[in-house]
């Protein structure tokens, strides 16, 4: 009897969350497709059913940040959204805060792979470059649509956001990574008032 599409649906999710949380842990190169299946509870056979390659999959790991981080389930959780600008400083805030430092199985992508997705295919940068915008739409939010600096700023709130995590994570000092955080939050802060 063959599966259901909903089963097919939920098998496809645990392995694309599987291979997210691997590849967060130790990036691509590092992580064999057994792993991932063990990881999700399937064996390696199952995997071709749902994906043509390890890079179709690396794709689809990141693309699903977008629904399932920390800051898209706080969203989905609150009544009403807030205003855009108190928006952007929830998820600078949380973007820049130990609870995300401290969980490497939630870091975003473009914290967690950098240097991975650079040397991926085309699929893989395709999906990180998509979490950029979102990250930036989400900034560019902020300030008013007459405003002709907005851009420019909004891209600097994703570069401090995404600088200060990757600097901090790769530091063993906890002051050093306490205090490149808290300046780039400081910064962003900044620049989201001058709006």
């Amino acid at each position: 009897m063959p599966y259901t599409a909903e089963h097919k649906a939920r098998t496809r999710a645990r392995i694309i969350e599987a291979a997210r949380v691997l590849f967060n842990r130790r990036g691509f190169e590092q992580v064999s497709i057994d792993e991932i299946m063990q990881h999700a509870g399937l064996t390696r056979g199952g995997f071709y059913n749902h994906f043509a390659s390890k890079d179709e999959l690396y794709a689809e790991a990141i693309r699903s940040f977008t629904s399932c981080n920390p800051f898209a389930r706080r969203l989905a959780d609150a009544p009403t959204a807030p205003p855009p600008r108190q928006l952007a400083r929830q998820l600078i805030e949380l973007y820049l805060s130990d609870e995300i430092l401290a969980d490497i199985d939630q870091h975003c992508p473009l914290v967690a792979l950098p240097s991975d997705v650079a040397r991926a295919g085309l699929e893989p940068r395709a999906a990180y470059t998509n979490l950029v915008e979102n990250m930036t739409c989400v900034f560019r939010g902020a300030f008013a649509d007459d405003d002709g600096d907005a851009d420019r700023r909004a891209l600097l709130i994703v570069s401090l956001c995404v600088g200060g995590m990757v600097i901090a994570r790769t530091t063993d000092d906890p002051r050093l990574r306490a205090s490149l955080r808290s300046a780039a939050r400081a910064q962003a802060f900044a620049l989201l008032s001058d709006g």
